[in-house]
C-alpha cells in the first residue's frame, strides 16, 4: 500500500483548493498550480488513489473522497495556521506561504497546538522538562 508523503499532501492540498474555489479539478490545473509536468500529477492521482483519497475517470475530473477531504482540509489548516503565524512575526506573506507549505509536513501536533494557542493569545505552559 502507497504511504502518505510531503508531495502527497501537497497534491491533496491543491486538488481541495481548486474544487473548492473553482469548482473542478483537473490534471491540467494540478500541474499548473504546482508548476509541474501533468505526468507527474497523473502519477500522484494514482498513488492517491491508492490511498482512497481520491476518485477519477480517465480524463474526467479529480474528486475527494471524504477521507481526501478530511485529510486535505487538515493539511491546509496547518499550512494556512504556519503561514498567519509567520505573517505576524513580519514574515512578508509570499515567504510566509513557502516556508508554511515546507513546515506543515514536519512540524509535531503538540508543536502545532503550542503555535495555534499563542496565536490566539492564549497563555501557553512549559512542557515537561527532563
Amino acid at each position: 500500500m502507497a504511504s502518505m508523503t510531503q508531495s502527497l499532501e501537497d497534491y491533496l492540498e491543491t486538488i481541495y483548493i481548486l474544487i473548492r474555489d473553482g469548482g473542478s479539478a483537473c490534471v491540467r490545473d494540478v500541474a499548473k498550480s504546482l508548476d509541474v509536468k501533468m505526468p507527474s500529477v497523473v502519477k500522484a492521482i494514482h498513488e492517491l488513489k491508492k490511498l482512497e483519497l481520491v476518485l477519477q475517470e480517465p480524463y474526467s475530473a479529480i474528486e475527494l473522497t471524504e477521507k481526501g477531504r478530511r485529510l486535505a482540509r487538515s493539511v491546509l489548516g496547518r499550512h494556512t495556521l504556519l503561514r498567519s503565524f509567520l505573517v505576524k512575526l513580519g514574515v512578508s506573506r509570499k515567504t510566509a506561504d513557502k516556508d508554511a507549505c515546507r513546515m506543515e509536513h514536519i512540524l509535531s501536533a503538540e508543536t502545532l497546538d503550542k503555535i495555534r494557542l499563542f496565536s490566539e493569545g492564549n497563555k501557553i505552559s512549559e512542557g515537561n522538562k527532563k
